[in-house]
């Protein structure tokens, strides 16, 4: 009876071990990318955008779609410029990050315990089980210390991909970097 108990007990921490790249990840200041956003859905069917990315501490956010379209957070606002429409809409982080909580963990990683349990998925994979029912499960890829992949379900049903295309750590950017950049004459929402 005791061999058996003995080796749970062993062999309980080596499976629930999180991969290296989990913990850097949650620890890094900076990270900017390329990015590309694919939805697979019933009613719009399939669609890719691309773009960068660049995520500091602090709820600092830049987000460059290549169709222009740009998302900016300094910190305390989030402002969405869309140049084809010449529309602008500002809204307090603390409420975007409720409304869409994926956001937030993008924002502070340091969020994700508090909202998610993540669990090993064998090789470069972590599954992050939501501790609240308005949440939907994400699977996420690393590797080298840094997040590669994001994938879940949205509550309309449609499956979402956020690939990130070349990672990297880059020196923290000066304040001016996450300034939104709207032209004079923009209807702001």
């Amino acid at each position: 009876m005791r061999v058996p108990f003995l080796v749970a007990l062993l062999v309980a921490p080596l499976a629930a071990a999180l991969p290296g790249w989990w913990t850097a990840f949650l620890k890094a200041p900076v990270l900017a990318s390329r990015f590309r956003q694919e939805s697979d859905s019933a009613v719009f069917g399939k669609m890719a955008r691309e773009g960068s990315l660049l995520l500091a501490r602090g709820g600092k956010l830049k987000v460059a779609y290549d169709s222009g379209l740009t998302v900016t957070a300094d910190g305390r606002q989030l402002v969405q410029y869309d140049p084809d429409t010449r529309t602008a809409q500002r809204v307090e982080l603390a409420r975007a990050v409720r409304d869409f909580p994926l956001l937030g963990i993008l924002l502070d990683p340091s969020r994700i315990d508090a909202l998610y349990r993540a669990e090993a998925q064998g090789g470069d994979g972590v599954k992050l089980v939501p501790r609240a029912p308005d949440l939907p499960p994400l699977l996420a890829t690393g590797r080298r210390g840094l997040l590669r992949s994001l994938e879940w379900t949205d509550p309309t049903g449609a499956r979402q991909r956020l690939e990130l295309l070349d990672p990297k750590t880059p020196a923290m950017p000066g304040p001016g970097a996450f300034k939104p950049q709207v032209p004079a004459g923009t209807r702001w929402g």
